[in-house]
């Protein structure tokens, strides 16, 4: 039986990080290659879930038109889903996102609408909320929509607990909607409450593209803070530095976001014993280039 392209998304591997743990460590770290997906993100899973799930409602159907407010992995993997299942996308975004990101989406026949990057992601959600009212399109609310989380807690979670046969100790995960967190968290307490959750979000005045630090009044509606044990503040240094080091020390090409969720993950093994942390390695690192990061 021949399969279609959203077979694809998801099971992606997971694999030992071999180099950048310290060898006195008796803790294992392994990271999720969530870029291995067919857009390239870990995006690509409630991307498909939210329109399939709008469509099986009956809320949308094909021909329609989408909106959604992205900084760039979630309007990649809604342009794709979008082509592959029959809707119109228009997204948008910063300005300020990467060029790569930009070009994505306009391949996959999106219609980006930028705002400037001082409005920044607060102005794109409050613009797509405009247009919606407008009747402009449909805005499935990635921030605010349950089809988000439950993606992660049908898919990613299992996944973590299947290919861990059930031994992973703490899941780590950049937090931007904060949908991959919530899912996962959800599913991986519901087998082991000992399992810790722990969340990565950017310290004051670090920009690391596809994580925030909201503010109180746009804290996405899905989060719930009792299903994250701990948030590690990170810096943009050492997330760029672990990301290009996962590059060239360990073969794993990523983004920013994935290089902070990474060195968490590495602080976390040099605090405890004999654990099994996971970290989600959100995308690839070819949509970053032309912004420099890789030198």
């Amino acid at each position: 039986m021949y399969k279609t392209l959203m077979d694809q998304v998801g099971n992606t591997p997971l694999v030992k990080i071999q180099r950048l743990v310290n060898p006195q460590t008796n803790s294992i770290v392994l990271g999720k290659l969530e870029g291995n997906n067919p857009a390239g993100s870990v995006k690509d899973r409630p991307a498909f879930n939210m329109i399939k799930q709008a469509q099986l409602r009956g809320q949308i159907k094909p021909g329609d038109t989408l909106i959604e407010a992205t900084s760039g992995n979630t309007g990649i993997a809604l342009a794709m889903v979008a082509a592959m299942m029959g809707y119109k996308m228009k997204l948008i975004m910063p300005s300020n996102m990467s060029m790569e990101r930009k070009a994505s989406m306009a391949a996959y026949g999106a219609e980006l609408i930028t705002v400037s990057k001082e409005e920044g992601m607060e102005g794109a959600r409050d613009l797509a909320n405009r247009m919606q009212a407008e009747g402009q399109g449909i805005v499935l609310d990635q921030f605010a929509n349950p089809d988000n989380p439950l993606a992660h807690y049908h898919s990613t979670g299992p996944e973590i607990w299947r290919d861990t046969q059930g031994k992973v100790t703490h899941f780590v995960s950049a937090m931007g909607t904060t949908g991959t967190i919530m899912g996962t968290s959800m599913y991986l307490k519901e087998q082991n409450p000992q399992v810790q959750i722990v969340g990565v979000q950017p310290e004051d005045g670090a920009a690391i593209p596809g994580i925030r630090r909201w503010p109180a009044e746009y804290m996405p509606k899905i989060y719930e803070s009792t299903r994250v044990d701990r948030i590690i503040d990170m810096s943009q240094t050492l997330a760029e530095d672990t990301m290009r080091a996962m590059a060239t020390q360990e073969g794993i090409f990523a983004g920013v976001s994935s290089g902070g969720a990474m060195a968490a993950a590495l602080k976390v093994a040099s605090e405890v014993e004999n654990a099994v942390i996971v970290a989600i390695v959100c995308d690839r690192g070819d949509r970053y280039l032309s912004t420099g990061v890789f030198g």
